[in-house]
């Protein structure tokens, strides 16, 4: 077993572990970051159009649940990103930061500081965007932040033919007000993608005071008593241990961090025992909480083959890839979701659904697409009400989880995505719709289909937005895991920054606000918060 010291030790190298690590080596701290997956030097991590042939790869995770009751008892698939820049390195590149009502509902909860306004600044200090500025975006941070060099038919006929069924257009989703629909601003620069491996990692890469693993598998945290002193993981040269002399950040994501805390005996005490774990801290929030957004396609046949759909064989790959590599512009500039929106289907004042556009018909992990041409519109609801769990299913480090996502346990979620299936369906048969669309596929060919039969397509099909969130939530509560400076409650030297403290989910994508969380974990880190 081979010893190493550093002053912090970060436990991934995913979209948080690269932004935290970038802040810490440039305020001079020697730092050992840890990534179970390879780097991200893959030509299909770097086009944005060819994302989806990165899931199922080495550099993806592909979480997979446990039958899940009020899904038709499937089993679904979550993939998470598995190299360096994680998520972004994975996702679709989307920019959105969620609504006020989201940050000042955090506090409300007991997450002091969280507050819209604390936060703004931290996104603003974060972005750097090639067309927006005061007051309410940043221009100087290492993110960037651009539109499409790209957008497709399909994608303009969507943002055409839902305004003429009455929502607004909206220039900036992060502005003023969320709803309505438009084109999404990405995490793209120069016409390739901008994860936080490219824009923070890359700013540090050569600083001698940061070593950097990929390969290497965490066991588990190294104790003394209730104070980390470090992590024992895994590369194919064998086992090995890692101290912080300072403190050891988790960056896994929601479905690693809580594993790696019951592997270290952090968690629910009746849990570990079970497991003949011996419990250093009951902690019982530990892997409970576990929501996302979910979200259910509505599928339209195109009159003309002009999806995206065989682009990607024979001589119209080799034309676009050239275009591509040689100039940074066409049809691989796109980040394939390229418009949306946001929609208020209850009239209460906020939105409650959001719609992901690809102009191609998509399938899921597990689920072959619609042969043929074609649109996908899926709404997703925005607040779950259901939750699920994330447990140990041996103590044998590379098993997988014990995974239950709580998948529409609640109606109020189910009820929510019928709304925003009856809404694409009206969306699918606008006028500048129609003229590129010749028929719906799914649900139904029929434009009148009854509640029932739309709550069963519901449950057959709705699939994961790849947003899972709060297994170690945030707050002050029984079942908080972190306080509101993410350290973790009853463990010291030991901080969590990533999508797994998130007590409540944002309205919209969740890369982004992960970024903004490790750039506060820096900033409490550096403070000396401890």
């Amino acid at each position: 077993m081979v010893q190493q010291g550093y002053d912090y030790v970060v436990v991934g190298g995913g979209s948080a572990g690269c932004v935290i690590t970038h802040r810490l080596v440039r305020a001079g701290h020697s730092v050992l970051m840890l990534e179970s997956g390879p780097d991200d030097q893959s030509m299909f991590v770097q086009m944005p159009a060819t994302f989806v042939r990165v899931i199922g790869t080495e550099r993806s995770w592909i979480y997979q649940t446990e039958p899940q009751a009020a899904a038709a008892g499937r089993k679904m698939a979550v993939p998470q990103g598995r190299m360096l820049g994680g998520g972004s390195s994975l996702n679709a590149m989307v920019y959105m930061r969620g609504a006020r009502d989201d940050y000042d509902g955090w506090v409300r909860q007991g997450c002091a500081g969280w507050g819209w306004n604390e936060v703004l600044e931290v996104f603003k200090r974060a972005e750097n965007n090639q067309r927006l500025s005061e007051p309410l975006h940043g221009t100087e941070g290492p993110l960037r932040v651009s539109d499409s060099r790209y957008r497709h038919p399909l994608c303009l006929a969507f943002v055409k033919g839902a305004q003429e069924v009455g929502f607004a257009y909206n220039d900036d989703f992060n502005g003023a007000h969320q709803a309505g629909v438009g084109f999404y601003q990405s995490t793209t620069f120069d016409g390739q993608r901008g994860s936080t491996a490219a824009t923070y990692l890359a700013a540090v890469q050569d600083n001698p005071r940061l070593t950097v693993l990929t390969g290497a598998h965490v066991l588990k945290l190294s104790m003394s008593g209730t104070e980390v002193t470090g992590v024992e993981y895994r590369t194919k040269a064998g086992t090995a241990t890692a101290s912080a002399t300072r403190e050891v950040i988790l960056a896994a994501g929601a479905l690693s961090t809580p594993k790696i805390l019951m592997l270290s005996g952090i968690g629910p005490a009746d849990h570990l025992q079970s497991l003949g774990i011996p419990v250093a801290c009951d902690l019982a929030g530990v892997g409970g909480n576990y929501h996302d957004h979910l979200e259910v396609g509505v599928y339209g046949r195109a009159r003309h083959p002009i999806s995206l759909a065989g682009n990607d064989k024979g001589f119209k790959a080799l034309k676009h890839g050239i275009q591509w590599k040689l100039f940074r512009s066409g049809l691989l500039t796109s980040n394939v979701v390229e418009c949306g929106g946001f929609v208020d289907t209850l009239g209460g004042g906020r939105p409650d659904v959001q719609f992901h556009v690809l102009p191609t018909l998509v399938g899921d992990v597990d689920r072959e697409p619609i042969g043929g041409h074609g649109i996908s519109l899926n709404p997703c609801f925005l607040h779950p009400k259901s939750r699920g769990s994330v447990r140990l299913r041996s103590t044998d480090p590379m098993a997988p989880i014990l995974f239950d996502a709580g998948a529409l346990r609640e109606q109020a979620d189910v009820d929510t995505l019928v709304r925003g299936v009856k809404l694409a369906r009206r969306i699918l048969r606008a006028p500048s719709m129609s003229k590129l669309v010749s028929e719906e596929l799914e649900p139904s060919h029929d434009a009148a289909v009854t509640d029932d039969a739309l709550e069963d397509y519901v449950r057959q099909r709705a699939k994961t937005v790849y947003h899972p969130v709060g297994t170690c939530k945030m707050g002050v509560d029984p079942q908080a895991v972190v306080d509101p400076q993410l350290r973790v409650r009853g463990v010291a030297r030991l901080r969590v920054c990533d999508a797994s403290v998130i007590p409540t989910i944002m309205s919209g994508n969740t890369n982004a606000p992960v970024i903004m969380i490790a750039e506060r974990c820096g900033d409490f880190v550096l403070s000396g918060s401890r």
